[in-house]
């Protein structure tokens, strides 16, 4: 798969350069890192499609809540898209067997990212009645739903099958 190979293209790097400590981690708790490593780019695709509609897309909406709920929820869809795939190709390898185990397996994926997005929601809310800057809260929030989802997807979704 190319990811394997852009992976490994980057491990004999830090290797040339004198951390091959660091290299040997990264093999070691590759499950992990591969998650936080699409867990970061999923979090890229969240923002830039929240600022996007938020900032440009929606700009001239009145309402600072609908707004946000608006970008929030667009961003999700985008986001949980992203999360999905790359989770269970790159990330947890998940193999399913027909369509009814994969029907599970993408509406647990599902039902969790719903809960971890009402709680992003919640904390985007909390920072318009509070005026926080929204931006700032929505890095926030997603550090907190990062750290939920892995936690669901390793023990709840993508768990290996016995």
């Amino acid at each position: 798969m190319i990811i394997d190979k852009i992976e490994e293209f980057c491990l004999k790097i830090l290797e040339k350069i004198g951390l091959k400590g660091l290299a040997s981690w990264y093999r070691k708790h590759q499950e992990g890192m591969r998650y936080l490593v699409f867990g970061a780019l999923s979090t890229i695709v969240n923002i830039a499609v929240y600022s996007i509609f938020s900032a440009i897309l929606l700009k001239g909406l009145s309402n600072e809540t609908l707004k946000v709920n608006i970008s929030e929820i667009v961003a999700f869809i985008a986001a949980v898209l992203f999360a999905y795939i790359t989770n269970k190709l790159y990330v947890f390898n998940s193999k399913t067997n027909g369509i009814k185990e994969l029907a599970r397996e993408i509406g647990s994926f599902l039902g969790c990212r719903i809960f971890t997005e009402i709680i992003s929601i919640l904390m985007m809310n909390a920072a318009v009645w509070l005026s926080i800057n929204d931006i700032l809260m929505k890095v926030i929030s997603n550090i907190v739903v990062i750290i939920l989802n892995f936690v669901f997807s390793k023990i709840l979704i993508f768990k290996e099958k016995k």
